[in-house]
């Protein structure tokens, strides 16, 4: 790309903020607008981006607004009757979507994409981790900040390139990925499919774009057509047989788990990870399936007992399964998790984590339309805990719909449940008899992670 200018609509979002890191290292000037101010637009404005937050043409810098300098980055969740997108529009700008410049970012690289309704963030940064641990290279763009790298951007030698392959307004279909993982297809974002089968649809698509000679990991038991006959196809589930998977799943104090990691050439025994839960397990199976196809592409070998450190070396993403207290009397953490299949399988991990324990689920919906599609699935979810706290809505992108609030989806919950306002969450947890505590959502519930985890500390 031979522009000086990369200007980015929306450039505080976890992906987007990732391609303007790579473009500040790159040493390019990089600026943006973003809604509301937030750790990762401070962290690009001590790196060197000019960032603002007042949805106005006139404070775009001046160097950004030449047309033959400036190429403007924008993420599908700002809409294009924003006045700085209609400026742009009308002044002639090239303009490309996120995942239209993460294409033309991954030319020439090895591409291994990670892709499904849930458990992408992890699972790329989990093959980000072992490139590292394994080659001692290899990049990635996250949707997650990695603890083990500190960052959502990793620079390093080599060909191969990690990346999320996000489903979110079809996305992913920019990419051509030479390996790519399926972790799921559930129904979601029916604001833009409009049906579960069209979002199946968009997997098999996704499928039918692996490069020639290619692979595809996907899940046991995920209902999408293949047919690119021009790739392998391989199965990989936590703990019961496919080409890849986890046996002898044993989990020891802590929460972390002890496992035998199969392969289709052999066993690596003996394997622990260094996050807690058997949802993370599956995402370690399908980390390791990537790598693996990898090694054998290059003719090597995969390293044994360079796999088992990595795993275990593993530090896992901020907001997925976090754990911020853990003490005999009380244990609280957060998860980004904001469908049910991701909710469900997190409080089942909990509850196998810290048997016989109380669990107190704090949850904010994101999205009205989810919520309008989803609540009784959300319900079913919740109900599994002993007790729910729900917050209202996190609106993000969408104006409210007439009828649909957290109401909707707590009337339906079996268990316990009340409905707060999120200036008040950790006043109220405080206040409540709880034991294990774990806040679920993609919003803004995470600005309340601090002073919830030093009320319950106060309190044990």
């Amino acid at each position: 790309m031979q522009y000086e200018n990369y200007y980015f609509l929306g450039i505080g979002g976890i992906g987007m903020s990732a391609l303007a890191r790579y473009f500040l290292h790159e040493g390019r000037r990089v600026a943006g607008y973003d809604r509301t101010p937030s750790p990762l637009t401070a962290e690009l404005e001590r790196e060197g981006a000019l960032v603002h937050y007042d949805e106005a043409v006139e404070r775009i810098p001046a160097p950004f607004r030449d047309p033959a300098t400036t190429i403007v980055v924008y993420t599908p969740a700002v809409p294009t009757d924003h006045a700085e997108y209609r400026y742009f529009e009308a002044h002639g700008f090239t303009i490309e979507k996120r995942s239209q410049m993460l294409g033309h970012l991954a030319a020439g690289k090895y591409v291994m994409a990670v892709a499904g309704t849930h458990g992408k963030t992890t699972t790329s940064t989990l093959t980000a981790w072992l490139n590292r641990c394994l080659t001692g290279g290899g990049s990635a763009f996250l949707g997650g900040i990695s603890k083990n790298f500190g960052s959502n951007l990793v620079l390093g030698e080599g060909a191969r390139l990690a990346v999320e392959a996000d489903e979110f307004d079809r996305s992913f279909l920019r990419l051509y990925p030479d390996a790519a993982v399926v972790t799921s297809a559930d129904a979601d974002h029916l604001d833009i499919y409009g049906t579960h089968e069209a979002v199946k649809e968009a997997f098999a698509q996704f499928i039918r774009q692996i490069r020639p000679q290619g692979a595809l990991v996907i899940k046991e038991g995920v209902d999408v057509r293949i047919d690119n006959p021009a790739i392998e196809v391989y199965r990989y589930a936590c703990d019961a047989p496919a080409d890849f998977y986890a046996r002898n799943l044993r989990t020891e104090a802590g929460g972390r788990c002890r496992f035998d990691l199969v392969l289709p050439d052999g066993t690596v025994d003996d394997c622990t990870l260094g996050v807690p839960g058997r949802v993370n397990i599956e995402n370690a199976v399908a980390a390791t399936a990537l790598v693996w196809i990898a090694a054998r592409r290059e003719g090597r070998p995969l390293d044994r007992e360079a796999l088992r450190g990595a795993l275990a070396s593993f530090s896992g993403v901020k907001r997925r399964f976090e754990l911020y207290v853990n003490t005999p009397s009380c244990v609280y953490m957060d998860d980004y998790a904001h469908h049910p299949r991701e909710l469900a399988a997190t409080l089942d991990s909990v509850a196998g984590i810290f048997p016989g324990r109380r669990i107190t689920a704090l949850f904010q919906p994101h999205l009205y339309t989810r919520t309008r599609d989803l609540h009784a699935a959300f319900a079913e979810a919740l109900s599994k805990a002993d007790e729910v706290v729900l917050l209202p809505i996190y609106p993000a992108r969408e104006e409210p719909i007439e009828g649909i609030s957290s109401e909707l989806i707590a009337r339906q919950i079996t268990v316990p449940c009340r409905i707060v306002e999120r200036e008040r969450l950790a006043d109220e947890v405080a206040a409540m008899d709880t034991d294990v505590v774990i806040s679920f959502g993609a919003g803004n519930i995470d600005a309340c992670c601090a002073a919830i985890a030093e009320r319950l500390t106060e309190k044990a």
